[in-house]
């Protein structure tokens, strides 16, 4: 395996491969397959792009060529750097066809991030737009080329700069190699090799960088696929970065083409784009976030719209509250579908036929019965049913350590390599009902405030479209609660109301929130995680100021 990588002990692997959830299939295996049964149906559309599977294997293998005669080779790595667009599924799909490894960079992500991906993966290319509002991503490519002697090539989709090659280049290089056919066909990609780097969270330090072998994303596809209901008349709709696992594969993109459906790709995340597409294009599974269901569910716009293709509204990132999934039932009339995971491998869905505790209240099921999880006290010791602890698993996708980190394995597995989720659930059989994350509970001098806990009573307030409770620094108890607050069109609320609110609900005074702070909008990572960190120093920052009389 690349070196820098760990794999799964040889006792495990010879039971995932004898149990066929290993069955030697690369990604672009994956989806030469699906080329096969279905090469003329739509695969992409992309406003007024519409690619067939058939298109989509050309268009690859074009550009596969064109990598692979500029020296970049099986198992290299690139920084993919781009947006929901065509050009960013087919380089993905180039790179895996090679067996050349892309390092799944968010469109958010500027110098700081980039410079550490580049170098800690030691990436001899960066694929990346020209400029996208206001932000030159080729004065960036050029940066990275001055410092990295490593990276050897920079595309550029748009104008390229001195010592880049545009896009449009590349794929004049790649169909003027005749015999790309026969390149392309005798490559030889190992499927239990690294296909694919994915990036942790990253809402608290630098994200950390996520092997995920051919084999092992394939089954997360298939299984993802299977338990999404998918099949060849699937129209799926991303909504948030393809980069990130939950939209690459967790169903997403990768689980959509295992099944021979459609992927449409949406220019926004404003409600009339997302709406009038899933009427134009009958689509049938939406995966969106939090912050933009409570958005959707407060437009009456909405309903202008036909939605009578839309089965399914998939949710990750960050956990569906029970009453936005009643009225997405009752409102949009879809199943709403809670997908819990990592991009370091377990992912839980609720089954789509699942009684109403499960489908409203419940985080999901493991999406294999090879996925092994435990729950945990502080000691290391299993806890009961029902009991809230620390969630653990190892199984066929999840990853047996971060690329090239030692020091960061040691603290992220358990000594039987289990994966320390760092998410508080609680496990009923193999149903997960997850608690919250186990760093964020704000320690009020010794009294403990689980956050998710107090967020959603704030967000039974009518006045309060989405909220987020962080720590604010406090020199008599440590630690205070402030909850910051986006409120709906037109509402009013003030710290007066807030606390009474809270009383109504009956919660411990230690709980109630001790500063409320009404904002226009939560700050949210590219896939609608609220970045607490930066509503922590923003809360640090203000009582400093008050502190200092200004």
């Amino acid at each position: 395996m690349l070196k820098g990588c760990t794999f799964w002990p040889d006792a495990l692997a010879r039971r995932y491969r004898d149990a066929g959830a290993w069955d030697g299939t690369t990604l672009w295996g994956m989806v030469a397959a699906a080329v096969d049964r279905h090469a003329d149906k739509t695969a992409l559309v992309a406003g007024d792009v519409r690619l067939s599977y058939r298109a989509l294997d050309a268009h690859s293998a074009v550009l596969a060529a064109a990598l692979l005669a500029r020296g970049i080779r099986p198992l290299d790595r690139v920084v993919l750097h781009l947006p929901n667009t065509v050009e960013f599924v087919t380089c993905y799909l180039a790179l895996v066809r090679i067996g050349a490894i892309p390092v799944m960079a968010l469109r958010a992500h500027r110098e700081t991030e980039i410079r550490h991906f580049t170098r800690a993966s030691r990436a001899v290319a960066y694929i990346a737009p020209d400029a996208i509002r206001g932000f030159d991503y080729r004065a960036l490519g050029h940066a990275l080329q001055q410092e990295f002697a490593h990276l050897k090539t920079v595309v550029i989709v748009g104008q390229a700069g001195a010592g880049q090659v545009s896009h449009a280049q590349l794929v004049r290089e790649g169909e003027a190699i005749a015999d790309r056919t026969e390149r392309l066909g005798a490559l030889r990609i190992d499927p239990e090799d690294a296909g694919t780097i994915l990036l942790s969270g990253g809402t608290t330090s630098l994200p950390k960088l996520i092997p995920r072998t051919h084999q092992d994303y394939v089954l997360n596809a298939r299984l993802c696929g299977a338990a999404a209901g998918f099949d060849a008349g699937t129209v799926f709709m991303p909504i948030l970065p393809l980069a990130h696992n939950y939209n690459l594969c967790s169903p997403g993109m990768l689980a959509t083409f295992c099944y021979g459906g459609t992927v449409v790709l949406c220019p926004s995340t404003e409600t009339a784009d997302i709406f009038s597409l899933v009427e134009k294009e009958r689509v049938s599974v939406v995966a969106s976030v939090r912050p933009l269901v409570a958005r959707w569910l407060d437009d009456a716009s909405v309903h202008r719209h036909d939605l009578s293709s839309l089965a399914v509204v998939q949710n990750g990132g960050t956990r569906m509250p029970p009453e936005f999934r009643r009225r997405m039932m009752q409102e949009l009339g879809v199943i709403p579908q809670e997908i819990y995971g990592t991009a370091e491998g377990l992912i839980n869905m609720t089954p789509l036929d699942a009684g109403e505790d499960i489908l409203l209240h419940s985080s999901g099921q493991p999406v294999s019965e090879l996925d092994e999880i435990k729950v945990l006290d502080e000691n290391g010791r299993e806890v009961p049913d029902g009991t809230p602890g620390e969630l653990v698993t190892r199984g066929p996708y999840t990853i047996c350590g971060y690329y090239d980190a030692p020091e960061v394995n040691a603290g992220s597995f358990t000594p039987d390599g289990f994966y320390k989720m760092g998410d508080i659930v609680r496990k009923m059989g193999r149903t997960l009902y997850v608690e919250g994350r186990k760093k964020d509970i704000i320690n009020r001098g010794g009294e403990k405030i689980d956050c998710e806990d107090i967020e959603n009573i704030l967000l039974q307030h009518p006045a309060v479209q989405s909220a987020s409770l962080v720590a604010m620094p406090d020199k008599e108890f440590g630690e205070k609660a402030c909850a910051f607050v986006v409120l709906k069109a037109g509402e009013r609320l003030d710290f007066d109301e807030m606390v009474a609110h809270m009383k109504r609900a009956r919660v411990a005074s230690f709980n109630i929130p001790e500063r409320l702070e009404v904002v226009d909008a939560l700050p949210t990572s590219p896939v609608g995680k609220v970045l607490k960190r930066e509503l922590r120093q923003t809360i640090t920052d203000k009582l400093a100021r008050e502190a200092a009389g200004h």
